[in-house]
């Protein structure tokens, strides 16, 4: 149902009310209520239904399930006063009136708009609010409404300079300092989020949501031991039962198991479990372990927790995944699978992905990142060996590459880190549906001294993510494969490695692992995953031709076959000596993020390679959908 249908549903209910015939009115708004269950006017109009019936009760729960979902209906609010009052309850009479009077103080224009937004109208929420800057241009408070209308509409930059200049004329705002914080956040701008959650605690050190934040932007820069305390004394200052309690073990088990403790993370998870016993993502998170076995009673608990008719769908996409990785373990790989494409299906029918713009996509790039471009641009950018790039799919080894190398006393480790893409969409715009630059024609306007001052600020925004002092340092951003023409560009001196596992076991590894990321959406369909690897080969091959020699290949099947010959093919290609320390790469510890965090914790072994031969029956349409990629993947 649209908005308009929406609209129109209860337009029919007000004037049948109107009419005095509210019996009638409340059928179609439980019409209306079955499509649209969180519209907040509907609720208010059942309120002034049960009004005109006599039946109290019932008005004060409609209208207060109105202002649960909408607090700035002043209409709702007068009548719950005048109701309270009538039931003698003078507490929440008050609370109504006080309520109320707050929204009489402020411009109607503002409330009007926060209304709309709180119902997803969003676009006649921005209209009114602009209408209403254009005359009263230094209200801050619409300014910073609308910067949260701009940033659910996929403008997240237009955003950010709406909130810093609110704060650049009330710096103590500080509900907008904390809404700025949240979307530096999102942004992954994780350096200046963590300086504004530190504003934030410098007015109140004791605020959660302050605290929490501070915590969120310390894991974004891998600082992921002080937050277990962090987040141990939030959870010594709450009751030990629902979904703060929940959440709160959750991050902490997973700053744990970043840092290899896991016995104690696996007992935070299923203390998240305890208190929220459908908790999905704490289901998932045990599977996503890779080496925790789960119990039959587990499995009985997460079939009953999935079996539910009401259940939010990212719970019920979390546990299909980890209902996938619990009877693939105990061998019952028919059941699994089910389970696994019950999971994509439900993760697939909310996302924007689409294929054909991915593809587009690689054509463009192709056709401006030419060997005569290349040539004619021959030394520009930062000349630094410091970066080593390891790219590729997702599932394809790179956190296993990582590990290797950061094994060796001159490298460091990092993690997937954002920045290269984040300057693709500064200069080209970004795809609001997969993320990629909407404008690859864009990077030929880049001068030579812009080249540089972004080889640069890349070194100089990633040192906060360097902690050891050492000369080289990773970034494994799978997804930066779409960027090494701007790479090159900007670091001609710097590593590329390119990880490349054979496809039928890249993309069923894609296909049973549930991103975190939007930037992974491509996962999530037999079809879309087989598209998007071969759209990868193809670029990859462009890059190959116009940068002869740059990127190094590193098929995963070599080092499972000949690790040593493997390591010192990789170290070479980066311009460092043997360590026979690369070679034990499972006995390093560090901090590592990625979904194989524990098993590059272990020796190297094949069953990466054959695991997808258990579901090979439910595999043929991918194995016809990726066609000639599967000989021609090492080309």
């Amino acid at each position: 149902m649209t908005t308009h249908d929406r609209d129109t549903l209860l337009r029919e209910a007000m004037a049948l009310r109107a009419e005095q015939r509210p019996a009638e009115a409340l059928n179609v708004l439980a019409r209306l209520q079955a499509l649209h269950p969180q519209f907040s006017r509907l609720h208010q109009e059942r309120g002034h239904c049960h009004i005109l019936l006599g039946e109290g009760p019932a008005a004060i729960r409609a209208l207060g399930e109105a202002v649960s979902l909408n607090p700035t209906l002043p209409a709702s609010w007068d009548m719950l006063e005048q109701l309270h009052r009538m039931t003698g309850d003078t507490v929440q009479a008050s609370e109504a009136g006080r309520r109320l009077a707050v929204l009489k103080q402020l411009p109607p224009e503002i409330v009007a708009a926060n209304s709309l937004l709180a119902d997803g109208d969003l676009s006649p929420a921005e209209k009114g609010l602009r209408d209403y800057l254009r005359k009263d241009g230094d209200n801050v408070g619409a300014q910073r409404l609308l910067a949260r209308i701009r940033q659910m509409q996929d403008a997240p930059d237009e955003a950010e300079a709406l909130l810093k200049s609110v704060l650049e004329r009330a710096p103590d705002y500080h509900a907008a300092r904390f809404d700025y914080a949240m979307l530096l956040l999102q942004q992954q701008k994780h350096l200046q989020a963590r300086q504004q959650a530190e504003r934030l605690l410098e007015h109140d050190p004791v605020n959660r949501d302050y605290l929490k934040h501070y915590a969120a932007a310390c894991v974004g820069l891998g600082d992921h031991e002080p937050v277990v305390d962090l987040y141990q004394r939030l959870l010594a200052d709450t009751a030990q039962s629902g979904a703060e309690v929940a959440d709160l073990r959750l991050w902490r088990a997973n700053a744990l198991k970043i840092t290899g403790r896991q016995a104690e993370a696996i007992a935070d998870y299923h203390a998240a479990l305890t208190a929220r016993p459908d908790y999905g993502v704490a289901w998932f998170s045990l599977a996503n372990l890779k080496t925790y076995r789960f119990t039959d009673d587990d499995i009985a608990r997460m079939r009953a927790a999935e079996a539910q008719p009401i259940l939010q769908d990212m719970d019920r996409v979390y546990l299909c995944f980890a209902l996938g990785k619990a009877l693939e373990d105990q061998g019952d790989y028919k059941t699994s699978w089910s389970y696994y494409e019950r999971g994509n299906a439900v993760r697939r029918a909310s996302s924007r992905y689409r294929p054909e713009v991915a593809e587009a996509c690689a054509v463009r790039l192709k056709q401006v990142f030419t060997a005569e471009v290349f040539a004619a641009r021959a030394g520009w950018g930062l000349e630094d060996p410091a970066p080593i790039f390891i790219l590729g799919l997702p599932r394809s080894g790179s956190t296993l590459i990582e590990q290797i190398l950061a094994s060796h006393s001159s490298v460091e480790g990092t993690q997937e880190l954002t920045e290269i893409g984040r300057y693709a969409g500064e200069l080209c715009g970004r795809d609001p549906d997969c993320g990629l630059p909407l404008d690859p024609e864009a990077m030929l306007r880049l001068t030579a001294a812009d080249a540089r001052a972004l080889g640069e600020r890349f070194l100089a925004e990633t040192l906060t993510y360097r902690r050891l002092g050492r000369p080289f340092f990773i970034d494994k951003m799978p997804n930066n494969f779409w960027h090494i023409g701007l790479i090159h560009l900007m670091l001609p001196r710097a590593t590329i490695i390119d990880v490349r596992r054979e496809p039928m076991a890249c993309c069923f590894g894609n296909l049973k692992q549930l991103f975190g990321s939007a930037n992974q959406e491509f996962t999530y369909g037999v079809d879309d995953i087989a598209r998007h690897y071969r759209t990868y080969l193809d670029l990859m091959r462009h890059w190959d031709e116009v940068l002869p020699g740059r990127v190094l290949r590193a098929p995963y099947e070599d080092l499972v076959d000949d690790l040593e010959g493997g390591v010192r093919r990789m170290l070479r290609h980066s311009g460092l000596a043997f360590e026979p320390a690369c070679l034990a790469f499972h006995q390093t510890r560090r901090s590592v993020r990625t979904p194989s965090s524990e098993q590059v914790r272990q020796p190297i072994g094949r069953e990466g390679l054959t695991q997808w031969r258990h579901y090979a029956p439910w595999l043929a349409p991918l194995h016809d959908a990726l066609g000639d990629a599967l000989t021609g993947y090492r080309d």
